[in-house]
């Protein structure tokens, strides 16, 4: 089995992914580029039963995706952080955003989602899933 580990940038929270993910999505929303400060964001869909927090108490903030769906974002209290978030439409999965894992060599996105927000000058490779919002 695959594992996983990875924490915030000061380092208050950490936390492991037991089991393999089922897909490395760039979104390219509102929502997403305002969270991370650049042109989209990308998340780590994991088994909720194989991510664990190993550190550390996050704090979290519900809000609502652009496709009018609740989300649950959750990050380090001290640094700012995001570690992951939960969406209502995904059951049963965490959402890690991959940036905070401790070895993020191997990451490569399986699908880009919210192209219509996409910023022009990014280019996304030939052969990945798109999606011009949310898929169904």
């Amino acid at each position: 089995m695959p594992k996983f580990e990875g924490g915030c940038q000061c380092g208050a929270i950490r936390y492991e992914v037991t089991g393999p993910h089922k897909k490395i999505v760039a979104c390219h929303c509102i929502d997403c580029q305002r969270q991370s400060g650049s042109a989209f964001g990308m998340t780590l869909v994991v088994a909720e039963t194989d991510f664990r927090l190993t550190k550390g108490v996050v704090k979290t903030y519900g809000s609502r995706s652009e496709a009018g769906r609740r989300k649950l974002g959750a990050f380090c209290p001290d640094c700012g952080c995001r570690i992951y978030h939960q969406t209502e439409w995904r059951k049963g999965t965490v959402s890690v955003k991959p940036g905070t894992l401790d070895d993020t060599s191997w990451l490569n996105p399986d699908m880009h989602l919210w192209t219509r927000n996409k910023q022009s000058w990014v280019i996304i490779p030939d052969g990945v899933e798109l999606h011009e919002t949310q898929p169904s």
